[in-house]
């Protein structure tokens, strides 16, 4: 029995450790996540504490998992881990159930899950905190009582700071589909014979009064004492769904600009600003005084926003502002304002305003610097 609770105290441990490093690499992932549910749940009034609970929460997660796994202030991470499967697996259950929203955000975006694997997932889980908690008793834990919490304690401070230099540089590893490297273009292709939507879909004729339910095999196509009332579809199976579904730009008078963007052979540094208010005023103009030297320097500057026109007009710098889904913004770059450069749909760098390239590095080196860095961290770029 103690091999069987050793097994599983490590196995937990390891998946929370996987699950709050994810999550600490990405924690403005996590924080969208939270408004995400608290819209769900008709509680807007707490996005403003979602940074601050995702900061904490994957710290947490990290912590309980490295106590049940390195044996530091063990009885601390069993009260810990348990205390977190109590609470997912009833909050899972009921998001199973509701649906409010598709993706739990259990393991950030490195891996997705849907909202009844999650619970299953918890089962699973829970079961082996059984296991550890009714052994709780006869562990001895190491070393004395002060090292133990100095530990503890440091490594969930050095989390913390892992975490907020994700938040202030961008994501260390970047899950997301745009990616250094990605080609646009090709992520939002449907390969040829993939698998699409499966919908299972009934029809509700009346006659004499009378309703019926009819499926596609067997609805009175030719006979007209049937009267039409109403069609259902349901979907059975979801089809192929490319990385990338939702990118697309627009002028503010309607123009589509996607294609131009991503068929340009050149190098182009685009502007990400989700929403102007919410931004820093310096942040952006770091941002405006690049658009400004690339403009001087024939390089193509763009300025994409969720921000409504109206808004874009009291930042008027003499640059042109493109409208985006304010979720594609969001998953493009984890920054507000963030940066990418693109060359022929191809992003070939990303940034925050704190590790920004100063303005000559764009003109003097950037096509072989970027070059040199993509081939580092994709070797092969389709």
């Amino acid at each position: 029995m103690k091999t069987i609770r050793l097994i599983s105290r490590i196995i937990t441990g390891l998946v929370f450790i996987f699950s709050g490093f994810v999550k600490g690499i990405d924690p403005l992932g996590l924080t969208y996540k939270f408004n995400d549910y608290f819209q769900a749940f008709h509680l807007p009034f707490l996005n403003e504490t979602s940074l601050t609970l995702a900061l904490l929460m994957c710290a947490a997660e990290f912590i309980v998992g490295f106590s049940l796994v390195s044996g530091y202030k063990l009885k601390f991470g069993i009260r810990g881990v348990t205390f977190f499967m109590i609470l997912f697996t009833i909050l899972t259950f009921v998001i199973a159930l509701t649906n409010p929203v598709t993706d739990c955000g259990c393991f950030g975006d490195a891996i997705h899950l849907t909202n009844w694997q999650t619970f299953y997932k918890n089962i699973i889980l829970s079961a082996l905190v059984v296991i550890i908690y009714s052994g709780r008793n006869k562990i001895n834990e190491y070393p004395n009582h002060k090292t133990g919490w100095f530990v503890i304690g440091l490594t969930f401070l050095t989390f913390l700071l892992f975490s907020l230099y994700n938040l202030k540089y961008l994501p260390l590893i970047d899950f997301l589909p745009y990616n250094i490297g990605t080609s646009i273009s090709e992520k939002m292709t449907i390969p040829e014979g993939a698998p699409v939507d499966e919908y299972s879909t009934t029809f509700i004729y009346e006659k004499e009064g009378q309703q019926r339910v009819f499926t596609l095999e067997n609805y009175p196509s030719n006979d007209s004492t049937w009267k039409f009332v109403s069609q259902k579809s349901k979907l059975l199976k979801k089809g192929y769904e490319p990385p990338i579904h939702d990118f697309s730009i627009s002028s503010y008078t309607g123009t589509d600009m996607t294609d131009m963007i991503l068929n340009d052979p050149g190098y182009s540094v685009i502007m990400i600003t989700k929403k102007l208010s919410e931004a820093r005023d310096e942040d952006l103009q770091k941002g405006f005084n690049l658009g400004t030297y690339c403009q001087g320097n024939n390089i193509k500057f763009y300025i994409i926003t969720a921000s409504t026109r109206d808004e874009t007009l009291t930042y008027d710098k003499g640059f042109q502002f493109s409208f985006g889904d304010e979720t594609t913004l969001n998953t493009m770059v984890r920054a507000n304002p963030g940066f990418i450069l693109i060359n022929n749909g191809i992003i070939t760098g990303k940034w925050a305003v704190a590790n920004l390239p100063e303005n000559e590095w764009f003109k003097n080196s950037m096509a072989g610097k970027q070059l040199e860095q993509s081939f580092k961290l994709n070797p092969i770029i389709k």
